[in-house]
């Protein structure tokens, strides 16, 4: 008889994360520590005593928790969810603690007190996958919960998760009635999906709008606007949008829309214009159907300044509407973002943006300083953080940085401030998946990498990074479809993509 046998059993694994626990533990080590500490004399024993869970073990920043039932595992999570949703009401929001829960169901070797394996993999993916304040399962806890708890389960699709061979079935469980959310509009993570599907999806290109003020200071603001209604439109997985890198090719260009549309082979186009006085903005907007040069849809927007963010939810949901039967815009699922406090810091932003695209060593040191302004008027303006760790990451690449090691650790820190006011960012996750790629930590890469790619699957930067990634990981065969998905994206794509391409086929 075989004494040393391995042990293994069936059982429900909950994951538990605490969201931003570096910036928590940065603004108050002792009272995070000791609020944490409360949390789990107050809260999470007594809710696992009633529910039959164990705690395996625990880390700074979460919990591994076991339950012999499933349902037992969803029924505790939710609860756990819903009473530091209370408890968070009176709490300033800097001093929140908040959790991300994944719950799985499967095999799990026993060693001592501990547990791994598959089942507690899964589970770790899931919370890694999962949304500040929500709670994800697997399919297998789906199918043994349904209908036996008092609980609403999303079906998000199947998943690609690290390390594991099969694709998982995730679904976002949550409280009868309960928001898209506990935090916010609820995001729908994105399958590592074949990228060349796409052929039937609408495809529409975004031309840089006409600066109407009579000023040509307001160009920044104008291109700012529309690379801003483009970002918007590019959420949408069901349509098809050109990047901002070969719509702008055409700016100031007198050439027909029809021109237009059959060398980027798009189907639809949209223009407009931009009129800004003072405080107030007008936007006209056109879409137009190129093949038929038919005008589809046309408005006019005459707003406060502080209504823009408005106008481009308007806009692009008016346009994902109208496209034939592909998207029902009050069904999609988007990430609303985080709006500034300061309107200004928003215009800086923008100004910034547009020089960063120049690629060149003036325009850059310009960027850095209007981004520097944008902050010392909004500190707490997540993408004013997100794009100077971007402007600083083409510093660093470009060599044009004295000291390179400061760099670096400026621009981590500048993406982890960023991170901490806005975890639905896509630039944050891109430049962090290739900070990952810089230090050769790939975990990082793909985390973040994932999560850019399910926040704006149309970003042309964001595709081809995420073919670099797979090549580095060892996957290129993939990688090279991501590539070329990217260069469709981008018919006007910088050198280096070919060189992205090269890199994977030669890897393959």
């Amino acid at each position: 008889m075989n004494e040393h046998r391995t042990q293994r059993r069936l059982a429900a694994i909950l994951a538990a994360d605490v969201v931003g626990y570096s910036r928590l533990i940065e603004g108050d080590e002792e009272g995070t520590r000791a609020r944490l500490r409360n949390l789990q004399a107050e809260i999470i024993e007594p809710k696992l005593a009633a529910d039959g869970g164990r705690i395996v073990k625990t880390s700074g920043d979460g919990f591994l928790i076991e339950f012999a039932s499933a349902v037992d595992a969803v029924r505790n999570a939710l609860a756990l969810q819903g009473a530091l949703q209370r408890r968070n009401v009176d709490i300033p929001e800097d001093r929140r603690i908040t959790f991300r829960i994944g719950i799985n169901v499967g095999d799990v070797i026993v060693e001592g007190d501990d547990i791994h394996g598959d089942g507690v993999n899964v589970a770790a993916r899931l919370e890694g996958l999962c949304e500040p304040g929500a709670v994800y399962v697997s399919g297998t806890v789906y199918d043994q919960t349904a209908g036996k708890l008092a609980a609403e389960f999303i079906d998000l699709g199947e998943q690609t998760v690290k390390n594991i061979a099969k694709p998982v079935r995730v679904y976002r469980a949550q409280e009868p009635n309960a928001p898209a959310t506990p935090q916010g509009p609820a995001t729908t993570p994105t399958p590592q999906a074949d990228p060349n599907n796409d052929s039937n999806l609408p495809s529409i290109v975004v031309l840089p709008f006409a600066n109407m003020s009579g000023d040509p200071e307001q160009e920044f603001f104008v291109d700012g606007l529309t690379e801003d209604i483009l970002t918007e439109l590019s959420r949408f997985h069901e349509l098809l949008v050109i990047s901002r890198t070969s719509s702008f090719t055409y700016k100031n260009k007198d050439i027909k829309v029809s021109d237009i549309a059959r060398e980027l082979d798009v189907r639809y186009v949209l223009e407009g214009s931009v009129r800004k006085a003072g405080n107030r903005v007008r936007v006209t907007v056109q879409l137009i159907e190129a093949e038929k040069d038919r005008h589809v849809w046309a408005e006019r927007y005459d707003r406060q300044l502080e209504d823009i963010f408005d106008i481009q939810d308007e806009l692009t949901s008016a346009i994902a509407a109208i496209l034939p039967g592909r998207i029902e815009a009050d069904r999609q699922e988007r990430v609303k973002r985080k709006t500034p406090d300061n309107m200004a810091a928003y215009e800086l932003v923008l100004a910034g943006k547009v020089l960063h695209h120049r690629s060149q060593r003036e325009a850059n040191d310009e960027a850095q300083k209007l981004l520097e302004r944008a902050i010392a008027l909004d500190p707490g303006y997540a993408h004013a953080h997100a794009w100077r760790a971007c402007v600083l990451g083409q510093a660093w690449g470009y060599g044009w940085c004295e000291d390179r090691s400061a760099t670096e650790q400026l621009i981590v820190k500048e993406l982890e401030t960023a991170r901490s006011f806005d975890e639905n960012d896509s630039d944050v996750h891109r430049v962090l998946a290739a900070v990952g790629l810089l230090f050769n930590d790939f975990d990082m890469a793909e985390q973040h990498q994932a999560t850019a790619l399910r926040l704006n699957p149309n970003d042309d930067l964001i595709v081809v990074q995420n073919g670099e990634v797979l090549t580095w990981v060892g996957r290129a065969e993939e990688g090279i479809k991501w590539i070329k998905k990217a260069m469709r994206l981008n018919p006007f794509h910088p050198p280096r993509f070919w060189g992205h391409l090269g890199r994977a086929h030669f890897t393959a």
